[in-house]
């Protein structure tokens, strides 16, 4: 299973990517717009920093044609990178276009399998189910997870399965349990799920027992 560093944080992705944990990075706008500056130079930065990851880059046009352009240029910042477009209908025809000319897509803002299932059938490389957000409206996130595996798996579509919005550790470990290609974590979820409290404990219990013996030095 891919994990995807969910941020646009220099910083804590040279961290993260040093322990060798995270096979790439999802950005989006407000990722960008947090770190001030300029954003092309942050993702120019942060496909540099990991050359062999995955780096998801979203368009911030609106208009189709313009959105088409605009992937293209985005596209060009690095071998590495995938462009992130929205999940919506004004979009099939440019994203369709885009596969044909092999950029390389992450559709985001997916909500339904309907959606899943016409994104897959144009070829794109990953689809992102938003998993939090359903939470919002109490409705089970993970259950779309789950039911696209099955679509994929069903029909021997090539489409990755990416879970995106991520709330928290019970996301992450429903992400993996259902079978997901990949998994993009905010650093903070990352963070927590990478401890453990009975780890923690059973270090500390081990350290008092060894003490009581009062060797300095072993082997």
């Amino acid at each position: 299973m891919k994990v995807f560093l969910d941020t646009a944080d220099v910083k804590e992705i040279k961290k993260w990517k040093e322990m060798g944990l995270i096979d790439g990075v999802t950005t989006n706008p407000t990722h960008l717009s947090a770190q001030g500056g300029n954003p092309t130079k942050i993702v120019q930065a942060i496909a540099k920093l990991l050359p062999k990851g995955v780096i998801s880059v979203e368009i911030t046009e609106k208009n189709p044609e313009a959105v088409y352009k605009q992937a293209k240029a985005i596209a060009k910042l690095g071998k590495n990178i995938v462009v992130k477009v929205p999940c919506h209908v004004d979009y099939y025809g440019i994203i369709a276009q885009l596969v044909a000319d092999g950029v390389k897509l992450n559709i985001t803002l997916v909500f339904s399998l309907a959606q899943a299932l016409f994104m897959s059938k144009l070829g794109v490389q990953y689809i992102s189910p938003f998993v939090g957000r359903w939470d919002d409206i109490d409705v089970e996130g993970v259950d779309l997870l789950y039911t696209i595996r099955h679509m994929l798996d069903e029909y021997g579509y090539q489409t990755e399965l990416l879970a995106a919005s991520i709330r928290g550790v019970r996301h992450f470990h429903e992400a993996i349990m259902a079978g997901a290609d990949a998994v993009t974590v905010p650093v903070e979820i990352l963070e927590k799920a990478s401890r453990h409290v009975l780890t923690d404990q059973g270090i500390e219990t081990f350290d008092n027992d060894w003490k009581k013996l009062g060797i300095r030095t072993f082997p």
